[in-house]
Parts: structure tokens; C-alpha cells; sequence
């Protein structure tokens, strides 16, 4: 009888353990509590409030941290990695052999990385490690930069290598890797030609490139404009006209087609809200001084959706939509899967697009060793998922996704492989397959697909 009783504490206490790890485990799925949470472990602090308003109190002063105000995450980074993927594997295949893609799934897209092979050196790949803003814990954190190609600023490793984004293999393969996750449109994120962000080097001479390999693959190609400096209403309007002048004849030219039966291209205003509602109305609204409606520039701008106060400055400025772009739930207002409903109400109400941004997971860790409080769990697809599906419940007109390949953060979908370099071990897809979040993307695509189709019956 003793040992029966001893065989029962046992059991019983292996199956404690086994509740416990899987509730600490599905914990990362939503962050406790939802106010807005930087990356970097701020929060809205009065400083960076202030910040904010310098900046647009003055538009013509450069934007801060890599192009982000310090409260947000600097999605533009520039990373190099080493790599002789000249010919990436498998590029060949047919693009009539691939899942139809699902124009209304957006990938946001980076081509900022660069290698010594094409680019005589590495971009992006060799990410500094940035210090703490307090200066009494900075020496607690390690410095430096990363030296490619072993190490590299990111917490996973690309399965083609430190790759350069002029590389044309590695573009043709990358639309292959969007077009099999049934995803149709590349959101290119964007500098004006001679700009870049301040790790970078200026890209715009590889848009031709990244269009005519999307069509390749039946794909489209919108703009994703970042705060350049001196970024303001008239700025925007000469930004929009060029590439429109440039771009807009090409067949992967992206354009929307608006409920009443305009089609229009599209344009992502990242950080919109550092510019005050006032000046983006001068440019967003019929009445403004330089409007550019029903002009031959005319075109479907979204804005930046972060705290809930956005929401009217955004219907004041004139903007078409919202989208939220952060892939960390609970990180900002938007980004807070919960909310999601109530922006989409909104949104309808004021005739706006709603654009829910979904993503894997949240890391960069390897650029921010301080902040790992911000890091989402993948759980091996769940947190993916989970973001979907509350995409889904909000019946929204797009869905996008945060990221394709944007691996300082840790939000990428592309194919990532195992690494270990020395001391390094990088985060890796396991027991999952390298394009798992491909597969993911087309799983998810397809259902949102047939959704909309029961929506709009």
C-alpha cells in the first residue's frame, strides 16, 4: 500500500510539472498587461514625448535611433552577412507550379543587407551592439559590433547566408519563398534615392530588380516610405510622384482597388505620427494647400497606428488607413491583438482601411542585450498562429506581416536554419523545418482568403 501511495505522489507530481511548463509556455502568447512597451524597455517617458514633439515642431531634423523615434524599435537596421549564394538553390522552379498568391497578405520587406562579394563590404550583418540609455547600468552590457559571417547582428541565421540584397539570386529566391507562403504582396520598406537609414546604404537603385522578380512570380511591389530626414508633407508628395513617375508603368507595380471602384497605389507612412495632423493635412485632404487628390499622384496612404490618441490625429490627417506593424502583442496600442476589434470598428466608422500587422515572434536581443523583457516566444509556430487568428476575428481588409526578413528583431519568416559559431549558437526553427513559417503563411492565407469570401456574401 506504501509503495502504491508513493507511485501516486509521483505521478501526480509529474503530471504538476507538466501543467506548469505547458502554461509557462502558451504565457508567451500574450504578455501580461497591454500598455505600450518599447523594445527598448521605455515606454512613453515624458523625454521621449518631448522628442517627439521637436521633431514636429521641426521637420526638417533628422529622425533618431536608426530612423525611430527612441520609444519604438528601429525596424530599419542594416544587417550584412557572408554569403556566395549567387545561385540560390531551387529558382528555377515555375512560378506556375506555385499556390496562387493572396493580394491582400502584405510582407513588410527590408533590402538593406550587403556582403564584401557584391557589395565590397558588409551591411547591416556587422550591427553594433547599442548601449543602454541609462548611463548607470550601460557598462552592465556588453559593446561592440559583430563581425560577419559567423557572427552576425541577429539572434537566427538566414539559411542563404549574410546575404547582399543586390544579389540576384537571392532576390529571385526570396519572391520564390514569399510566392510559396501564398503572400502577393512585397511592402518594400524605402528611402529616397541617395538616402538611407543611418547604418545603411541608399537602395533605391534596387527596386527595378526586386519588380521585374516579382513579376517573375506573380507578385506585387508597394512602398513602405521610412522618416527620411526632412520627411513632410511637401518631402512626401515629391517622394510619392517620383516613384510613381519611375515605378508605376511596371507590371509588379502594386495598386488597390478602393470600395468605390478607384484604383489606387498604396503607400506605408512609417512613423507617420511624428508629423503633426496639420501638415500631413495639407497634403492628405481635398482642402489642403498642396493636396494631392484627385491629382494624377492621388493614392491610398497608410498610417501608423501606436497609441489610441492616433486614431483621430490619423482622420484629421487625412490618411486612407491604419496599420500597426509591430509583431510584439502588448507592445503598443495597436500592436495589442485585443484591440484589434475596436480599430476595426473605428476604422469603419471613419471610412478607413484596417491593416492588423501579425508576426513569429519578437528578439534582438543580439543588438539590445538589455532587452530580452521584450522578447516573444515563437513556440514553435503558436505565437504565429495566435496573431492570425485574431487578425482573422477582426475581419480586416489586409493582413500584413512583420516580417519577411527583417532578422535584427528576430521577426523574420524566411527560411532560417541551425548555427553554431564557437561560443555563438543561434535560435533556430527545429523541430520544425526551415520554411515552417512559410508554410504557416500559406495555411493562414488560404483561410483568410476563404473568410473574406463568407464576409463579403
Amino acid at each position: 500500500m506504501a509503495r502504491f501511495r508513493r507511485k501516486t505522489c509521483i505521478t501526480l507530481l509529474l503530471f504538476v510539472l507538466f501543467v506548469f511548463g505547458v502554461m509557462m509556455g502558451l504565457k508567451t502568447l500574450k504578455p501580461p498587461g497591454a500598455e505600450f512597451r518599447s523594445p527598448f524597455g521605455l515606454g512613453l517617458l515624458p523625454q521621449v514625448q518631448q522628442e517627439v514633439a521637436a521633431v514636429r515642431k521641426a521637420q526638417n531634423n533628422p529622425v533618431i535611433s536608426n530612423g525611430s523615434p527612441a520609444n519604438l524599435p528601429p525596424h530599419h537596421s542594416k544587417m550584412d552577412l557572408d554569403t556566395g549564394m549567387n545561385n540560390a538553390a531551387n529558382s528555377e522552379a515555375s512560378p506556375d507550379m506555385l499556390v496562387t498568391p493572396n493580394y491582400d497578405i502584405h510582407l513588410f520587406y527590408y533590402s538593406w543587407y550587403g556582403n564584401p562579394q557584391v557589395d565590397g563590404k558588409y551591411i547591416h550583418w556587422n550591427h553594433p551592439l547599442l548601449p543602454h540609455w541609462d548611463p548607470q547600468i550601460v557598462n552592465n552590457y556588453p559593446k561592440g559590433k559583430h563581425v560577419p559571417p559567423e557572427d552576425i547582428g541577429a539572434n537566427f541565421y538566414p539559411e542563404l547566408g549574410a546575404y547582399s540584397s543586390r544579389d540576384i539570386g537571392v532576390i529571385d529566391a526570396h519572391m520564390k519563398q514569399i510566392r510559396t507562403a501564398s503572400a502577393g504582396v512585397v511592402a518594400l520598406s524605402w528611402y529616397p534615392p541617395g538616402m538611407a537609414d543611418e547604418a545603411g546604404e541608399p537602395a533605391d537603385d534596387i527596386v527595378p530588380s526586386l519588380l521585374d522578380a516579382a513579376h517573375k512570380y506573380q507578385l506585387k511591389v508597394t512602398f513602405h516610405i521610412e522618416p527620411f530626414k526632412g520627411r513632410d508633407d511637401h518631402s512626401l508628395y515629391n517622394s510619392v510622384k517620383y516613384i510613381i513617375d519611375k515605378y508605376s508603368e511596371h507590371p509588379a507595380f502594386y495598386r488597390y482597388k478602393m470600395s468605390t471602384g478607384r484604383v489606387l497605389p498604396m503607400f506605408y507612412i512609417y512613423d507617420s505620427y511624428i508629423t503633426n495632423p496639420e501638415t500631413w493635412a495639407q497634403l492628405l485632404t481635398i482642402s489642403g494647400s498642396q493636396s494631392i487628390r484627385n491629382t494624377p499622384y492621388d493614392s491610398i496612404f497608410i498610417a501608423l497606428l501606436v497609441q489610441e490618441n492616433h486614431k483621430n490625429e490619423i482622420v484629421r490627417s487625412g490618411f486612407d488607413g491604419i496599420y500597426t506593424y509591430f509583431a510584439t502583442n502588448g507592445f503598443s496600442y495597436g500592436s495589442s491583438h485585443h484591440n484589434w476589434p475596436a480599430i476595426k470598428a473605428f476604422c469603419d466608422s471613419n471610412n478607413l482601411l484596417f491593416i492588423p500587422s501579425v508576426g513569429p515572434g519578437y528578439i534582438d536581443t543580439s543588438i539590445r542585450p538589455w532587452n530580452s523583457r521584450n522578447t516573444r516566444n515563437r513556440v514553435n509556430g503558436k505565437y504565429y498562429e495566435t496573431a492570425f487568428s485574431a487578425a482573422l476575428l477582426a475581419r480586416p481588409d489586409i493582413i500584413s506581416v512583420t516580417s519577411f526578413n527583417e532578422w535584427h528583431e528576430g521577426t523574420q519568416i524566411e527560411k532560417a536554419v541551425p548555427k553554431r559559431a564557437g561560443h555563438l549558437v543561434y535560435q533556430d526553427y527545429l523541430p520544425h523545418k526551415p520554411d515552417i513559417y512559410l508554410e504557416l503563411t500559406h495555411k493562414w492565407a488560404a483561410k483568410y482568403r476563404k473568410e473574406k469570401e463568407q464576409w463579403l456574401m
